[in-house]
């Protein structure tokens, strides 16, 4: 790969990390911190309880 097609790489991905940057805000990222805790929370949960109603050596 030639210098300039690696410039113009680290170029677009930078621009593109700067722009996506400059748009989030605190609260969208709070935002999304809660949901994400929430997720996975009630998939735990979720995976709990079908473990407790379905037990593995029943199906063996």
């Amino acid at each position: 790969m030639n210098n300039q097609t690696e410039h113009s790489r680290w170029g677009i991905i930078g621009g593109t990390l700067v722009s996506i940057l400059i748009n989030l805000s605190l609260s969208d990222l709070l935002s999304t911190v809660f949901l994400a805790a929430v997720g996975a929370s009630v998939s735990y949960a979720v995976s709990l309880l079908l473990k407790r109603y379905f037990p593995e050596d029943k199906f063996k």
